[in-house]
């Protein structure tokens, strides 16, 4: 009895007549399978939606800015946090 993974599934589309005609050209004029043809189509449509979803996180990320601080403000605010936190040492140490 074996207990291997398969390495592939297999998937049954249907498509109105006229694209599959295009379906069909497309992967005859490539030279390669329909089956190639879908795979790479995915892996764009994928890429699109990866993509899509990183920009909505930019768009957000830019909106819940609120304090208007930019990466050019980074070093500036470490700064300022390090001396806050040095000044409260300070002061419990002199208690």
């Amino acid at each position: 009895m074996s207990t291997r993974t398969p390495t592939r599934r297999t998937f049954t589309v249907s498509f109105p007549i006229k694209l599959a005609e295009q379906v069909e050209r497309t992967a005859k004029a490539e030279s390669r399978t329909t089956s190639e043809l879908f795979r790479e189509a995915f892996r764009h449509y994928r890429a699109q939606q990866v993509r899509k979803s990183l920009d909505e996180f930019r768009t957000m990320a830019g909106d819940n800015n609120h304090n208007g601080y930019g990466p050019e403000d980074v070093e500036r605010l470490v700064d300022e946090v390090r001396a806050q936190r040095a000044a409260e040492k300070a002061r419990k140490s002199a208690a």
